[in-house]
């Protein structure tokens, strides 16, 4: 009995899909299905009725799900207090974000989780939000930072910021002499959005919709670096995080545009694992990323 086939059988009974706890264990699902014919011929039980969908556990199931979830949070507190008694931390804290969050704020915490703590590295993973979460799900990382976090019975959020959004424009573009912009001062504008599945694109449609605007979508993508880019190109307006135009900014390759009240803020979060018991070189990290919140807004 490995870990690795107790975290398979915890995320067949969390996500009650076979594939989908494949996915996250990193296995094809044949392979899956073979460690859980293995595994119900091993126990002398079925585990799961498997004409139902979802798939759902027998009486026998649940008992195993509550052991492989019990033997798994013990060996993380395990792993905790046998870090606890080293004398220096170290070890690497793997965390997953999605690309405005980590692209703009990884260096500056890294340097300085590298200044007080030298044995300690950082593995960052940049991915889309949903990957964000199924990293977390699968232990593939202690910490996730996302926009529009979350909760569920098996993610914990933490507050961590909340951004405010202004309309990005390149410095030539008639409203970049707004000192504030109006949804109504959008009408018909060329409009980079972010992808349609973004919640980001969810919330920027909805405060559109809201002023009754429509714009003329002219591109999406799934990351705010791109449209930065296109918008520096002149392809059109978008609206994004204030704090992560910082360097065109400084450099005059954009201009900001405050949103007239009451705009909108982008909340971003920190998601982990719920009852996750962490080492000490992942816990100092997360004290780092609380310690020192930014004012609203500032960027």
């Amino acid at each position: 009995m490995s870990f690795d086939n107790l975290r398979l059988f915890r995320d067949i009974a969390q996500t009650r899909s076979l594939s989908r706890a494949a996915e996250l264990s990193g296995v094809t699902p044949s392979a899956a299905s073979q460690q859980l014919t293995e595994l119900e011929k091993s126990l002398g039980a079925q585990l799961l009725d498997r004409t139902t969908r979802p798939l759902s556990l027998t009486p026998e199931g649940k008992l195993y799900a509550d052991l492989c979830r019990d033997i798994l949070r013990r060996r993380d507190e395990f792993q905790a207090a046998l870090d606890e008694l080293r004398s220096e931390v170290e070890g690497t804290v793997r965390v997953a974000a999605i690309y405005s969050v980590g692209l703009s704020e990884m260096s500056r915490l890294e340097t300085e989780l590298h200044s007080r703590l030298p044995n300690v590295r950082l593995e960052v993973d940049y991915l889309r939000p949903e990957k964000v979460y199924d990293a977390v799900l699968a232990d593939r990382v202690d910490i996730g930072l996302v926009s529009y976090p979350e909760s569920t019975r098996e993610i914990a959020v933490i507050p961590w910021r909340d951004e405010e959004m202004v309309l990005a424009t390149s410095p030539v573009h008639p409203l970049a002499i707004l000192s504030t912009v109006q949804a109504t001062d959008l009408a018909g504008a060329d409009f980079i959005m972010f992808d349609d599945d973004l919640p980001i694109a969810r919330e920027i449609s909805r405060y559109l919709r809201n002023s009754d605007v429509t714009v003329n979508t002219t591109m999406h993508f799934d990351n705010i670096q791109t449209i930065k880019e296109a918008v520096m190109l002149g392809s059109g307006v978008s609206i994004v995080p204030h704090r992560i135009l910082r360097s065109e900014l400084a450099e005059g390759r954009i201009a900001a545009v405050p949103l007239a009240a009451p705009g909108l803020r982008r909340p971003v979060g920190i998601v982990h694992r719920r009852r996750k018991r962490f080492q000490r070189a992942a816990q100092a990290f997360l004290e780092l990323l609380q310690e020192a919140p930014e004012p609203v807004g500032a960027v």
